[in-house]
């Protein structure tokens, strides 16, 4: 890096604000969303109207279990695209503070930098300021990385047949017990009584509570780097 500006005429803007808002948008969004999906699971289960009164059939499957499928799925798409939005809410963050910091990069440098993901590169970035040492910061690195690589995940999936998505074998060589798996699955993560490993690669689960869980990172993160950006740019 070239410099890290402290006094540019940028004007001064209240970042952690604007990434607040994006994070509860993101818990509010879920929320709501969610609640029509997991409605139809309950009144299901419950046989409550206006599932309780299934229309003859000789199949030996539950009834209703279509719509129960379909508004299970929606709770994995609805978790998933919510990490979506989590993902750039938290890249936006730090370009924003890269700006008012008035960084420079020397040619290529920041290519290379960014090689490993924007949370690698921003740490470099950052970690020039005084007072940033990540090996203080409060937020799980390891989590809030793995929200990137789930993203990257459901805005990339590899087959048509399903709206299911996988962890990619590269994710899971880094992170061989991934935050965003099902209960089921992660019970299930045994072969040859060897930790970590899976029959197959295991679907990226989000529920609500690694959501909200992920999101508290992700706040956490920006409170703790945002207190040391705006005591060495505004003193």
């Amino acid at each position: 890096m070239s410099n890290i500006n402290r006094r540019n005429t940028i004007k001064k803007m209240d970042i952690l604000f604007f990434l607040n808002e994006r994070t509860k948008f993101i818990r509010y969004y879920y929320n709501t969303a969610g609640q029509i999906f997991s409605d139809t699971i309950r009144k299901i289960e419950a046989k409550a109207p206006p599932f309780n009164d299934p229309p003859y059939s000789e199949d030996e499957e539950p009834p209703y279990l279509a719509e129960w499928l379909q508004a299970d799925e929606g709770l994995e798409v609805l978790g998933r695209s919510c990490l979506s939005m989590l993902s750039p809410s938290l890249h936006l963050y730090f370009k924003a503070w890269e700006k008012q910091l008035g960084v420079r990069w020397e040619k290529g440098e920041r290519e290379r930098v960014f090689k490993k993901g924007f949370l690698n590169g921003y740490q470099i970035c950052f970690g020039s300021v005084p007072g940033v040492s990540w090996d203080e910061c409060p937020a799980d690195l390891a989590l809030i990385e793995q929200i990137t690589l789930a993203r990257n995940r459901d805005q990339h999936p590899e087959w048509i047949d399903t709206m299911h998505v996988h962890h990619g074998q590269k994710d899971l060589e880094k992170y061989p017990r991934p935050f965003f798996i099902s209960e089921t699955e992660r019970r299930m993560s045994t072969v040859s009584d060897m930790p970590g490993e899976f029959w197959m690669t295991p679907v990226v689960h989000v529920s609500q509570e690694a959501l909200f869980s992920a999101i508290q990172e992700v706040d956490k993160l920006a409170e703790w780097l945002e207190k040391r950006l705006v005591a060495f740019r505004y003193g």
